[in-house]
C-alpha cells in the first residue's frame, strides 16, 4: 500500500521515540518502520532509496550486521520478528 499520508494513526512523539534506537552511537530508526510511517512497504521503501541515493547521505543510512539485529529483535521478537519476516 502507498500512499501519500502516515499510515500510523496513533503516530506521536512516544511512539517515534520507541522506534529509535542508539547503533553505532547513532540515534537510528529501522527501514521497516520508516516504511509503515510514511505508507510504503518495506522493499519499496528500500528501492526508492536506492534509486535516489544522492537524496539519501550515507551518514543518514547504514545496514545493520547480524549481531545488531539481533539485539534489537530481542526484546521485541515474537512482535517484530515476525513483521521484519513478513516484509522480506
Amino acid at each position: 500500500m502507498e500512499n501519500d499520508e502516515m499510515i500510523i494513526p496513533e503516530l506521536n512523539n512516544e511512539t517515534i521515540e520507541s522506534m529509535i534506537y542508539i547503533i553505532r552511537g547513532q540515534k537510528v530508526i529501522l527501514d521497516f518502520e520508516l516504511a509503515k510511517i510514511y505508507g510504503y512497504e518495506t522493499k519499496r521503501f528500500n528501492e526508492q532509496v536506492k534509486n535516489n541515493i544522492n537524496k539519501f547521505p550515507e551518514r543518514y543510512r547504514f545496514q545493520l550486521n547480524k549481531e545488531e539485529l539481533d539485539i534489537i529483535l530481542r526484546p521485541k521478537k515474537s512482535t517484530l520478528a515476525k513483521r521484519i519476516l513478513k516484509n522480506i
